[in-house]
């Protein structure tokens, strides 16, 4: 019988540690890429400001090619929504919404992963010369829910390789057509 208080006993304690050092985590994932284009923003901008242009360049629908899409909104800008759906469990179901456009520099997205959670995206397109560095940010507020504390801690080695892999497929569509 006293194994198994000590059984228990240790059991509560992995969990009290577990949610204790939750708290001193983060309590707001960000993952961040970048990648110079050899081109100006007026090329690279109309990419990133459509969700119907991502389509081209995304890292996440070759995982699923029956992943279904519609649109909604204008065809670009503010208001652009795209919904997503898929089996597969690296692509998911959501949504994401350009909610702020400043033309040639900025995009910023609202994402919505239903269940998930939400999260921001933003695109920041800068002057290099005659080419343009491209970065390509991702932010969610963790909240004080333990279990989304340590998986953010994971998010940039989730996410950071797609948002590398998304990047070149921009540059090499943007620079082999123009």
């Amino acid at each position: 019988m006293k194994i198994l208080q000590r059984i228990l006993a240790g059991l509560c304690l992995l969990v009290f540690l577990f949610v204790a050092v939750s708290y001193v985590l983060p309590g707001k994932a960000e993952v961040s890429r970048s990648i110079t284009i050899d081109a100006p923003a007026a090329v690279i901008f109309p990419f990133v400001n459509s969700m119907q242009a991502t389509e081209k360049w995304s890292p996440w629908l070759s995982r699923d090619p029956e992943t279904k899409l519609s649109y909604s909104g204008p065809e670009e800008g503010v208001g652009n929504k795209l919904n997503w759906s898929s089996d597969h469990a690296q692509v998911g179901t959501g949504s994401q919404e350009i909610v702020e456009s400043v033309e040639n520099q900025l995009v910023k997205t609202d994402l919505d992963f239903g269940q998930m959670g939400t999260a921001s995206a933003s695109f920041t397109l800068t002057p290099d010369g005659d080419a343009t560095n491209v970065t390509w940010g991702f932010e969610s507020d963790l909240g004080l829910n333990p279990m989304s504390r340590w998986m953010g801690v994971m998010m940039d080695k989730w996410v950071g390789g797609d948002y590398e892999r998304g990047l070149n497929n921009l540059k090499a569509l943007i620079e082999n057509n123009t």
